[in-house]
């Protein structure tokens, strides 16, 4: 903005708020708005903090969900499975240990991995820097209410 006084301009990754600061309270009602018309910005962020890591959600369409997903070194995501999706995992940047089924392997930049349906799973950073993968998920449900978490060192499970 030039030239404009008494201002608030929010950016989000998925949203940017331009209101005058004597209408903020509207705030409110704009939430109430969203929700209304079932929008998923109103209760969803692009960006999840989780105690491993994050995601973000890159694109949701028909079937299929692709996601960012970054993991602080030596932590890890639960042991879990999905009874509606499979997923394939793509490393961008780190070491990523991937648990799938009763194999464990140490995947780099550029290597990838297929999780099939069903299958029990875990994502961990053994490396000293952040790893970050990309996550295209298939299937007839994608909700994260679909996460059977077998075991979790977060007390999730």
């Amino acid at each position: 903005t030039l030239g404009v006084d008494n201002l608030i301009v929010v950016e989000t990754p998925d949203a940017v708020l331009v209101t005058d600061r004597d209408h903020a309270q509207g705030v409110k009602g704009l939430v109430e708005m969203l929700q209304a018309r079932g929008r998923r910005e109103a209760e969803h962020h692009t960006r999840v903090e989780r105690p491993w890591g994050s995601f973000e959600s890159l694109h949701v369409g028909d079937g299929h969900q692709v996601k960012r997903i970054v993991v602080h070194p030596g932590r890890r995501l639960s042991l879990q499975l999905h009874h509606h999706r499979q997923e394939h995992w793509v490393v961008v940047r780190g070491q990523a240990e991937v648990t799938c089924g009763d194999t464990v392997q140490t995947l780099g930049p550029g290597q990838t991995i297929h999780i099939p349906v069903e299958t029990q799973h875990r994502l961990a950073n053994p490396g000293q820097e952040p790893m970050e993968l990309i996550e295209v998920q298939l299937g007839d449900y994608l909700g994260e209410d679909d996460i059977v978490r077998l075991e979790d060192e977060y007390g999730r499970a």
